[in-house]
């Protein structure tokens, strides 16, 4: 019983550690930082790079990509790195993608989650992770909708661990696709009805 309590104790200090990294709104600090403004009041009002393209800058939408990406990333290594177990790291690395979209800072109104989840799958088998990537270019090329290739690449993602070789970040793959959809719901009814913004408009 004390093994399982420790378990448990350790895992939920990763899981509050991963989110405390994951809420970190990086969108929101580099627009204050760079002086473009409130992203709440901007295109979608959404946290993360898209949005932040929308502002016309940039740079600052590739940082918030970075960063958003690598916190995500950096919760899931960190566990790994310390504990030695996979469960730790897929802990964290799922409390860090929660951390992102519902950041208790913000009022539990956070981002999509786009490039923290392909952070994360980086981190957690880059192959898998690198294919994820590769589906989400092409569904944005084709499309030019940046939220059709986030929905290309996690529904691509859950099978690409079983054709890649990575079944023991399946559970953790199925969760993180089904919160990427349903993050999305809004811009799948835009996609139906065809008023989905296309990739660098600056208003939505």
């Amino acid at each position: 019983m004390p093994l399982i309590e420790s378990t448990i104790a350790a895992l939920a200090l990763w899981a509050v550690i991963g989110y405390a990294l994951g809420s970190i709104p990086f969108g929101m600090v580099l627009a204050r930082i760079m002086g473009l403004g409130n992203l709440r009041e901007i295109g979608s009002g959404n946290i993360g790079a898209t949005n932040v393209l929308r502002t016309g800058n940039k740079t600052a939408a590739a940082l918030t990509l970075l960063l958003d990406a690598g916190k995500g990333a950096a919760a899931l290594l960190l566990a790994r790195l310390v504990t030695g177990h996979e469960d730790a790291a897929q802990v964290a690395g799922l409390a860090a993608m929660l951390g992102h979209c519902f950041p208790i800072w913000l009022g539990f109104k956070g981002g999509k989650g786009v490039a923290t989840f392909l952070g994360l799958l980086i981190a957690l088998h880059w192959p898998v992770g690198l294919g994820a990537c590769v589906a989400w270019l092409v569904g944005a090329a084709l499309s030019r909708i940046s939220s059709m290739g986030a929905l290309v690449a996690a529904a691509a993602s859950t099978f690409l661990m079983v054709f890649l070789g990575y079944p023991d970040g399946l559970f953790l793959g199925v969760i993180l696709t089904l919160l990427i959809f349903v993050r999305h719901r809004e811009n799948i009814r835009r996609i139906k009805a065809g008023t989905e913004p296309k990739i660098g408009k600056k208003t939505a």
